[in-house]
C-alpha cells in the first residue's frame, strides 16, 4: 500500500511539473529597434499568443544605458509587463512597461506609475498614453 502511494505521488508530481512549464519552443523571437534623436532602444523578445520575455536595452547618447530583462503578458494588441534593469550602470530598478502593437510596430506607452505590494505598476484609472511615445519599435530583419 505504501509503495503504491509513493509511486502515485511521484507520478503526480512529475506530471504536474511537466504541465506547469511553458513550452519554450512555441515562442517566436523578434528583435525590434527604435530611435529617438540620438537615443536608441533594442528590444529582443520571445513571444507567443499569451506571454513575452527577453532583453531590453536603451542606449542614451553620451549618458550610458539602461539594460535588463523584460517580461509580461499579451492582452489583445498590448504587451504589458515589467522592465527589470540596471540603470545607467548603477542600481537595479523595476518599472512597468506597456507596448501597443500597431502596423507591425510596437509603440512604447507612458503612464502614471504607482505601487501595489511594493511592485510598480501603471495606475488603472489613468489611461496609458501612446500618441507621444519616446520610442516606436520596428522589426529588424534577421
Amino acid at each position: 500500500m505504501l509503495k503504491n502511494f509513493v509511486i502515485v505521488t511521484f507520478l503526480s508530481a512529475f506530471l504536474i511539473s511537466c504541465n506547469s512549464k511553458e513550452e519554450k519552443d512555441k515562442y517566436n523571437r523578434i528583435i525590434y529597434r527604435a530611435v529617438n534623436g540620438k537615443d536608441t532602444a533594442i528590444l529582443d523578445i520571445k513571444i507567443n499568443d499569451k506571454r513575452f520575455y527577453g532583453r531590453y536595452e536603451i542606449l542614451y547618447h553620451k549618458f550610458g544605458k539602461d539594460s535588463g530583462d523584460v517580461r509580461g503578458d499579451l492582452r489583445g494588441d498590448t504587451l504589458r509587463g515589467d522592465f527589470h534593469f540596471i540603470a545607467n550602470g548603477g542600481s537595479w530598478k523595476r518599472i512597468p512597461i506597456a507596448l501597443l502593437k500597431k502596423d507591425n510596430k510596437l509603440i512604447l506607452g507612458k503612464g502614471v506609475i504607482g505601487t501595489y505590494f511594493n511592485l510598480p505598476l501603471f495606475i488603472h484609472e489613468i489611461p496609458i498614453e501612446y500618441n507621444k511615445s519616446a520610442f516606436v519599435f520596428e522589426k529588424i530583419e534577421k
